[in-house]
């Protein structure tokens, strides 16, 4: 509303609605006013829907005007909104709607045969909206509501502690969990991502993470909807991102390391430059300083890319510049030491504390290890979650308290160097526990990923926690080997690599896949739990030795 009266004919949202004959885009937008008044109406209709204050609103509706406009009215309306990725599978998605009870129900026409076909797992429901054409199931068309809907609504007052939404976890490192989000830790991620990077209202963003969209508009920037999947990124066409930064002159841009690593290939290999962008936010998984140093060739001098770090759970946390990187860690972390992901951000309180999968109750001081220990990353602050919707378990497991802050363990390991950065070693749930060390996977695998016919690799521990065998799987680049004496050849190598660093030298067995399986969220993720399986049935009790 305060941008409605602001900035009224500044565009909020622009999408691709059609492609003419030449494949040229057509474009749509709506100014600030526009939303506000059509997000109006979606409150109003949804109200008529039933839909009330406090009610749990799934939503699944494609990226876009409708999408955000939704959002918006939920928020006016102090509906609760519930997020779950549909890449997840029918199955998993099911068992999301079982944690949550839903009251609500918004989605697209699939979405909407998906809850039709499991009757039983929605039979709270109600109110049911469908953005499309209604077919056999109960309900209202949004179109239905919106037409003759009055374009004023009050907002409810919500208090900053009051529920905003439920945002579920992937689930890519165990199971999805729903996170609870307060309207105070929506306002504090718009406030500190909008002061780290030196937002500007007025700006041109690109985001290419559906719910960061919400973030653009709420900066009072225009929020430029890319024409993509955004259930998977790693398959973007890079010349359809590289168009719309061209045709809109997008100054700020947000993605998956998946999506920058095509779009930096092909504007370099066809010498594209993108002058208009002031930066670039890549998240989601650790990016790969390879990719890094292509954006820079592409970008103007004064541009940088950003790769913030966090989790749904807590965003942001720190944050460190690609010139950075460049400058002063990448070859740190090609010898092992870990990706450093830069300073807190002010307002976050980060602590690292010995590793332990035991709760922790009760926060203590002796928690904490020295400078440079690896240890588990905790933290606290405006944007922190402080539970899991409906699971108290994972809520106490997640989480310590001194008795007034509320410290979340985020299930990463890292450690602090001298100048106060952290640097990121890899999952605790991915630590590899043997009878004499412990072996982190973002470190180990920096030693393997150093080898040009290398294009990816994974660490994974067989066994017991305590009695592990480490075995390291190698996705080899494409061209790299077909036949089975260079298959020996690179395992060879790749063993004398291992040997000559201390934190991979008691790896002794390697193993071939042609892809490693990913995350469904932002596609950069390494399924380490899917190819601990995988490695345990193909390898019992073997060994590749030299």
């Amino acid at each position: 509303p305060r941008l409605a009266t602001l900035v009224p004919d500044q565009p909020a949202i622009t999408i691709v609605k059609d492609r003419d004959p030449a494949g040229k885009p057509i474009y749509k937008s709506l100014t600030f006013k526009e939303l506000e008044a059509y997000s109006n109406k979606c409150a109003n209709g949804l109200t008529q829907s039933g839909i009330e204050r406090g009610m749990r609103t799934l939503v699944m509706v494609r990226p876009g005007m409708d999408f955000i406009a939704i959002i918006f009215a939920l928020f006016k309306m102090g509906a609760v909104p519930v997020m779950i990725d549909p890449g997840m599978g029918v199955a998993r998605l099911l068992e999301c709607v079982r944690q949550v009870d839903l009251h609500a129900f918004i989605g697209i026409p699939l979405a909407q045969l998906v809850r039709a076909i499991n009757r039983k797992t929605f039979r709270n429901l109600t109110s049911v909206v469908t953005v499309g054409r209604q077919k056999f199931w109960k309900g209202s068309t949004l179109q239905e509501l919106t037409t003759n809907a009055s374009d004023i609504y009050n907002c409810t007052k919500t208090a900053p502690d009051e529920t905003a939404a439920i945002l579920f976890t992937s689930g890519s490192t165990g199971p999805a969990k729903g996170v609870v989000y307060e309207h105070g830790m929506f306002n504090a991620q718009v406030r500190m991502i909008q002061k780290q990077y030196n937002i500007e209202p007025g700006e041109i963003d690109l985001p290419a993470f559906p719910l960061f969209a919400l973030f653009s508009t709420a900066m009072g920037m225009t929020a430029i909807i890319p024409d993509m999947d955004p259930s998977k990124p790693a398959k973007v066409d890079p010349a359809k991102i590289i168009e719309a930064i061209l045709d809109h002159n997008v100054t700020t841009t947000f993605g998956s390391p998946a999506i920058w690593k095509r779009v930096a290939a092909h504007a370099t290999k066809n010498n594209i430059k993108l002058p208009t962008l002031k930066r670039i936010l890549i998240a989601g998984a650790p990016v790969p300083w390879r990719v890094i140093e292509q954006l820079h060739k592409v970008l103007a001098d004064s541009a940088d890319i950003h790769t913030p770090y966090g989790a749904t759970e807590s965003l942001p946390v720190s944050s460190i510049s690609g010139r950075e990187i460049i400058r002063e860690t990448r070859d740190r972390t090609r010898q092992g030491d870990g990706i450093c992901v830069g300073s807190p951000v002010e307002e976050i309180d980060l602590r690292i504390i010995r590793i332990t999968d035991d709760p922790i109750e009760n926060w203590s001081d002796d928690l904490l290890v020295e400078d440079g220990t690896p240890g588990e990353i905790v933290v606290a602050g405006p944007p922190v979650t402080k539970q899991y919707f409906n699971l108290p378990s994972a809520t106490a497991s997640s989480r310590t308290s001194d008795g007034h802050q509320i410290y979340h363990r985020i299930g990463d390991i890292g450690y602090r160097d001298k100048k106060g950065r952290i640097w990121f070693c890899g999952r605790k749930a991915h630590r590899v526990e043997t009878e004499n060390e412990t072996l982190f996977s973002i470190c180990a695998e920096a030693i393997f990923n150093e080898h040009p016919e290398v294009a990816r690799s994974a660490l994974v521990g067989i066994g017991p926690r305590g009695n592990q065998h480490p075995v390291i799987i190698i996705e080899p680049n494409p061209v790299s080997f077909s036949k089975g004496n260079q298959r020996n050849r690179l395992t060879n190598e790749l063993l004398i690599l291992a040997q000559d660093n201390k934190r991979t030298e008691k790896i002794s067995e390697v193993l071939f896949r042609t892809t490693l399986p990913v995350d469904i969220r932002h596609n950069a993720k390494i399924n380490r739990e899917a190819l601990t399986r995988w490695a345990t049935q193909k390898t019992p009790g073997k060994q590749t030795r030299l």
